[in-house]
C-alpha cells in the first residue's frame, strides 16, 4: 500500500523549519502533498499562485513530493488524493492545543484519517512565517531562515 500524506499550510512564506519536516516526512511516506491553504482569512502577504511557486523552487528536485492549492475542507482534500495523514507541524504547546482541536474535529469528520504530530528540528524550532515577514519588513536579514526565492519575494514585497 503507497502511504499518502498531506502536510497542508499557509505557508506565507515558507521556511526552513517547514522544508526540515517536508524532508523528513518523505522518510516516512511514500508521497507527501503539500497542501497550500487559499485561506483569505489570514489575510496573507503572498497571493496563492506565489506561495505555491516558492514551495516548488524550493524543493526542486525532490522525489515523491508534490505541491498544490486548496480551497475546500481539508479533511475533503485529503480523501480526494486518496491520502490517509495529515501531517502538522507542532512548535511549541500553543501549537499543540490549537492543532489537537482540528485533528479531534477532522478525525469525526473522518476516522480513516490519522494526523501525526511532528516537531522541527531544534535549530528551526523558533521559526515562525509572522515572525520571518515581521523581521523582514524591518530590513533584517533573514537568508539563513528561508529559501532564496523567498527572500527575493519579501524584498521586493517591503521595497527593499
Amino acid at each position: 500500500m503507497c502511504r499518502i500524506a498531506v502536510y497542508p499550510g499557509t505557508f506565507d512564506p515558507i521556511t526552513n523549519g517547514h522544508l526540515d519536516l517536508m524532508k523528513r516526512c518523505l522518510r516516512l511516506f511514500d508521497k507527501v502533498i503539500i497542501a497550500v491553504a487559499h485561506n483569505p482569512r489570514k489575510k496573507p502577504l503572498f497571493p496563492l499562485e506565489e506561495r505555491v511557486g516558492f514551495i516548488i523552487e524550493a524543493a526542486d528536485g525532490w522525489e515523491n513530493i508534490t505541491v498544490e492549492p486548496f480551497n475546500n475542507l481539508l479533511i475533503e482534500f485529503v480523501r480526494d488524493h486518496k491520502a490517509q495523514v495529515i501531517v502538522k507541524g507542532l512548535r511549541a504547546v500553543s501549537d499543540f492545543e490549537y492543532e489537537l482541536q482540528l485533528s479531534s474535529m477532522n478525525r469525526k469528520l473522518d476516522n480513516n484519517i490519522e494526523t501525526v504530530f511532528m516537531m522541527p528540528s531544534d535549530e528551526h524550532s523558533f521559526l515562525s512565517s509572522r515572525m520571518i515577514k515581521e523581521i523582514a519588513s524591518l530590513g533584517g536579514d533573514i537568508g539563513e531562515m528561508v529559501p532564496e526565492t523567498v527572500v527575493r519575494g519579501l524584498k521586493r514585497m517591503f521595497h527593499l
